[in-house]
């Protein structure tokens, strides 16, 4: 629980503790709580809607939670939803109120980071990867009309106080680039340092399918094959999930496939993952499927009447003319589903030529699955991106941004930053 102040009108004030103002005897009261799924659900649903509600004549996305306030978090190892309640207490109605004013998500797991011996180390200056325990904080919300009352401030410190309870080492989080109050939220007053800046990459879901390429062969591997092929040659990337078997598992997860030469393998059978690997073709790539439709949806508001309508254009296009495989814009102004791709990587001079393989076949299950968008996150630096379809008008840079939340902490910022980066379906 925590002072908020609200001034209504230069009258005199009563201070009632260091927890309670009253302003023309009214006392708001903040108190920072675990969430109640039964209880307060409808509530975290409304608030959400209140912050991603958009300005006027500007587009804006809006994300439908399907009911579910924990959607983003619910599939991690560990999680924890925090809501900010303020109570009003007197006023004319001299009775007690509440109201649900902030939430915020965080979530715990063990991965791979990159980071530089001390001087002073046997090893010292070598660049090394370790397992590190870190909190992902998500999903933070503060009502606008109770914004600049220090609510969000306050949601992540106590989150910060879960990570460390729970033995985390580090903090961090991600926010698109141009997203200055919550960069300036975490770098000035939370003291998070930015650390990598990813890609988010976007392909709209085109109305006509595109078409195979004629030398490539993808194979649709087994569950079990995917955990060995990613432990074999991924663990070393950065953020790479301990519990890469538990991802793979998940009912979320449609598959993993290996795109290769046509006629090196066949679809069956796989020689499996250790034969694959101790003689594999010059060029091959990998790559997951996430269904985030059945997890939240999107939508884009703001658009004029004129752009929905030179939408709308393009797909009757496509529709009609199929075969001239014409770029077309899906339906975005209403809610719509995607697919996200993860684990991409792979190895040979011609990589991308599989990994644009691996990106058009998920596209065509993207529309089976009547999705809009296609999306993928990546490292800039990463070789495989010249290889990934996408608009850059739909794609956008990320930012994330880091803290130390126990020792150790300098070593891991004077690392560069790896070709590849893992990123964790979970919570995207």
């Amino acid at each position: 629980m925590f002072l908020a102040r609200r001034t209504v009108s230069p009258v005199s004030r009563r201070i009632l503790s260091d927890k309670q103002i009253v302003a023309e005897d009214i006392a708001f009261i903040v108190v920072v709580r675990e969430y109640n799924e039964k209880n307060d659900r409808d509530a975290v649903v409304g608030a959400e809607s209140r912050c991603d509600a958009g300005s006027a004549g500007k587009l804006s996305l809006y994300t439908h939670l399907m009911g579910d306030p924990l959607c983003r978090v619910r599939h991690s190892p560990a999680y924890l939803m925090l809501v900010a309640e303020m109570e009003i207490l007197g006023g004319r109605e001299d009775k007690q109120r509440k109201e649900i004013v902030g939430m915020i998500r965080g979530c715990l797991k063990l991965v791979t980071l990159n980071r530089k011996s001390p001087e002073n180390d046997k090893h010292g200056g070598v660049q090394r990867t370790s397992a590190t325990k870190i909190g992902y904080i998500l999903g933070l919300r503060v009502s606008p009309s109770h914004r600049r009352m220090g609510i969000g401030l306050k949601l992540v410190r106590r989150m910060e106080s879960w990570f460390c309870e729970n033995g985390a080492q580090f903090s961090y989080i991600a926010t698109e680039n141009d997203n200055i109050p919550s960069l300036k939220l975490f770098t000035t007053r939370c003291s998070y340092s930015k650390f990598r800046t990813p890609s988010i990459l976007v392909q709209p879901v085109f109305a006509h399918r595109i078409k195979p390429h004629k030398k490539v062969t993808i194979i649709h591997l087994t569950q079990n094959d995917a955990v060995s092929l990613y432990r074999s040659r991924f663990s070393g990337v950065e953020f790479f999930p301990f519990d890469i078997d538990a991802v793979l598992n998940n009912k979320l997860n449609l598959g993993t496939f290996v795109a290769v030469p046509k006629g090196s393998y066949d679809q069956y059978p796989w020689p499996g993952t250790a034969a694959f690997l101790a003689a594999p073709p010059a060029s091959w790539a990998v790559m997951s499927i996430w269904n985030c439709k059945d997890v939240f949806r999107l939508e884009v508001r703001g658009a004029s009447r004129l752009q929905k309508a030179v939408a709308k254009m393009t797909r009757v296009m496509d529709r009609a003319f199929p075969r001239l495989q014409l770029p077309s814009v899906p339906k975005l102004f209403g809610p719509f589903g995607l697919h996200f791709l993860y684990g991409l990587g792979g190895e040979g001079p011609n990589v991308n030529i599989y990994v644009k393989a691996l990106c058009d076949m998920a596209h065509n299950i993207a529309q089976d699955h009547d999705c809009g968008v296609v999306v993928t996150e990546v490292a800039q630096q990463d070789p495989i991106k010249a290889g990934i379809p996408h608009w850059e008008m739909l794609s956008c840079d990320d930012v994330w941004c880091i803290k130390g939340l126990g020792e150790n902490f300098e070593d891991l910022m004077k690392s560069p930053p790896l070709t590849s980066l893992f990123v964790d379906p979970r919570e995207f």
